[in-house]
């Protein structure tokens, strides 16, 4: 793809709008007063209902906790943490993203900030948000037996406790390893305890392959359609049940296979939305039961673009039907609005 979408001397500052001095209060929070963030949890305004208009969208990041870093050519382009955290950031409280799904610390990041922001005299970012805790990422990228995929973050107990929206698992589907049946019952287990404390179940098929060393996805539609009929049996009830699969050709099949919610997920970053436009407007237009997207790297890394502004494109996409023509006009008109969304409340 080209990039005549965004200008040759256009690059989004981090530091303008996360600068070091609130990313070194997150520490300093966590060292003198690590109660703020059961606080935040406890007092954080929920949503009545999971969606208001029966879509979502949510960012993704929970990447770094199965050592996985890498965005494009970079292999640690997720490891700077403010980076990584001032982009999930930039997204939370300047677009209307519905939610965010991750790993405990990084959600304990999210309610540290929300809480100097309140102190600051702002208001929070993270009431009305959808979070979604990560249960599982116990497969290590690269280590052996990384099919077998444990759960080492939230449980079903402690997103209850947390008041949590949600929890999310996945499931690496590869037909010659004995492992993924292993990983199976863990999911079982965990949507039955998600149903126990009425917390809805994101659950992620991927089915893979190994080749030449690395676990490489097979997205077809004839494999998908087979996984999104099996974890749609899994647990003792689907009542709770979301399933996140990825956009593919003859996606119809696939959004038919079930009539439990889909939400699209983004996949490994290109470092250009423009695809990412191009797949979820389609996979939205499918059918009925497609209900968002689960989107990661290529909201927060979107090459030299503001990650607010590709976020607020794709929620269009979502929620109002925009076409992938009408998203690249969003992502030019959101560019580094409300830059100072955090400043104006954290002072140095």
């Amino acid at each position: 793809m080209t990039t005549d979408y965004i200008p040759a001397d256009y690059q989004f500052d981090l530091e303008a709008f996360f600068p070091d001095y609130i990313f070194e209060r997150i520490t300093e929070i966590r060292v003198d007063h690590p109660e703020v963030i059961e606080q935040q949890a406890q007092n954080r305004k929920r949503r009545s209902k999971l969606t208001h208009d029966g879509k979502m969208t949510i960012l993704a990041a929970d990447h770094p906790a199965r050592g996985v870093l890498g965005v494009g050519g970079d292999p640690f382009k997720m490891a700077d943490r403010q980076q990584y955290m001032g982009r999930i950031l930039r997204v939370l409280t300047t677009t209307s993203f519905d939610g965010f799904m991750s790993t405990p610390e990084m959600i304990d990041e999210l309610l540290i900030v929300d809480y100097l922001v309140q102190q600051g005299g702002g208001p929070s970012f993270l009431d009305g948000k959808i979070l979604i805790g990560c249960m599982q990422r116990g497969g290590l990228n690269g280590f052996p037996g990384e099919i077998d995929d444990r759960f080492t973050a939230y449980t079903a107990e402690s997103l209850a406790r947390t008041r949590l929206d949600g929890g999310k698992m996945l499931i690496r589907l590869v037909p010659d390893d004995e492992r993924t049946l292993k990983t199976m019952a863990y999911c079982a287990e965990a949507v039955k305890e998600l149903n126990h404390y009425h917390v809805p179940a994101f659950v992620e098929p991927l089915r893979m392959d190994y080749v030449n060393g690395r676990w490489v996805n097979k997205h077809n539609a004839d494999e998908l359609v087979k996984a999104v009929g099996i974890l749609a049996g899994l647990g003792d009830s689907s009542r709770y049940t979301w399933l996140k699969v990825p956009y593919c050709e003859d996606f119809r099949r696939v959004a038919m296979a079930t009539t439990l919610p889909l939400i699209l997920l983004g996949g490994p970053s290109n470092e250009d939305p423009r695809s990412t436009y191009a797949d979820f407007a389609a996979g939205m237009a499918t059918r009925s039961n497609v209900r968002g997207a689960m989107v990661g790297r290529n909201v927060s890394f979107p090459g030299r673009d503001d990650p607010a502004a590709v976020a607020q494109a794709i929620d269009d996409i979502v929620h109002r039907g925009i076409s992938a023509e009408t998203a690249i006009q969003v992502t030019q008109a959101h560019r580094d609005k409300d830059m100072d969304s955090l400043v104006r409340y954290i002072q140095e």
